[in-house]
């Protein structure tokens, strides 16, 4: 889907991370919250760093008056400003962008502000986003993988057949990703899933993938996200396996 010279497949020891991640949020004891009527009026500004500074302040306001002009900077000319509109709209989530936001993943070249999309995506919580995090769950990078294979387990908010249909793909990556990564947040997306599934045929697959995922899977990360999916659904066969392999001195 992407070409591996593309500028957004970033190095596999930072790709998971991006410039938002390590900003700390904003102390209420050491600091105010930047002042949402001035943040507002920077959204438009025609200065780079001061749609940037305006964005990164509705990453931690709530203010749905900022959502046209989030929508609007998705496709800012500036990719830091571009990942800033998504996170902002992840904190802000309107029914208006979610439209905007799957055009923006089907054509930002940055990884970067795909990973922003796909985690606002998540947090719309909107049936009208499940094709588009099931494909980026199957062709993105890793980092862009990582998230939309967390994002998927937002469908728990949904209705039962868009619960449904979030099940398979993630069983899919969770058995083939090659991302030690990207299969631990497709065991713990399936876990929360199963939660909010009745004891049929769907669910039984779901429960066989973890429990061969904490039987066969060769990354004791990945192992240990799946014992711990399966100790929180408190289903019989898995809680069965578990035991097993514990007397067995296997977990």
């Amino acid at each position: 889907m992407y070409d591996d010279d593309d500028l957004s497949v970033l190095d596999a020891a930072v790709e998971a991370e991006s410039p938002l991640d390590n900003i700390e949020p904003i102390d209420e004891s050491e600091a105010q919250k930047p002042d949402p009527e001035a943040m507002l009026a920077l959204l438009t500004a025609p200065e780079t760093p001061q749609r940037m500074l305006a964005t990164r302040a509705f990453c931690e306001l709530q203010d749905e008056r900022a959502v046209p002009h989030l929508i609007h900077l998705l496709t800012d000319v500036c990719p830091l400003v571009r990942v800033s509109a998504a996170y902002a709209l992840g904190r802000n989530p309107s029914p208006t962008a979610v439209e905007p936001l799957i055009t923006q993943l089907n054509r930002d070249w940055n990884g970067y502000v795909r990973k922003g999309v796909v985690w606002a995506l998540g947090n719309c919580r909107d049936r009208r986003c499940l094709p588009s995090l099931t494909d980026a769950l199957k062709n993105d990078i890793s980092a862009v993988r990582l998230w939309a294979a967390s994002a998927l387990a937002q469908m728990a908010e949904l209705e039962y057949e868009d619960m449904v249909a979030a099940i398979p793909p993630l069983i899919t990556a969770l058995m083939q990703d090659p991302v030690a990564a990207v299969r631990s947040n497709c065991a713990w997306s399936i876990g929360q899933l199963c939660r909010e599934l009745p004891s049929n045929a769907i669910y039984a697959t779901a429960v066989d993938s973890l429990v061969e995922s904490l039987v066969e899977d060769e990354d004791m990360g990945v192992r240990e996200d799946a014992r711990a999916a399966l100790l929180r659904l408190g289903d019989p066969r898995g809680l069965q396996m578990i035991e097993s392999l514990e007397l067995e001195g296997l977990v």
